[in-house]
């Protein structure tokens, strides 16, 4: 009975309590501070990493091409086993074909 009239007539907001004219607004915390700040550094660290890269332009230019990628993957694909797998490349006359019955008009 108690927790009923305290529920009953408990001061809230009206409506959605974080949207609005009377929302309810939290408190900001410490701990939410911190974290906001331990995420700043972070992505600073980040963007300097990024700022700053490893390698030159001239070095980075020509570091794939000794692990031949691109030449294993286009092998993959031109291999004849592969290609047989694949189903045939049909046009749009191929698939309209079984309309044409006769070229005379009536």
């Amino acid at each position: 009975m108690h927790l009923t009239l305290i529920n009953l007539f408990k001061k809230t907001v009206p409506g959605h309590i974080f949207r609005g004219k009377r929302r309810l607004v939290k408190p900001v915390s410490q701990r939410a501070m911190d974290t906001l700040t331990r995420e700043y550094e972070r992505q600073e660290q980040i963007m300097l990493l990024l700022r700053h890269p490893y390698l030159t332009l001239e070095q980075s230019s020509g570091h794939a091409k000794e692990l031949q990628k691109r030449d294993k993957l286009v092998a993959k694909w031109t291999d004849e086993q592969t290609l047989r797998k694949m189903k045939p490349h049909v046009t749009i006359e191929e698939r309209l074909n079984q309309l044409k019955i006769k070229e005379a008009w009536d």
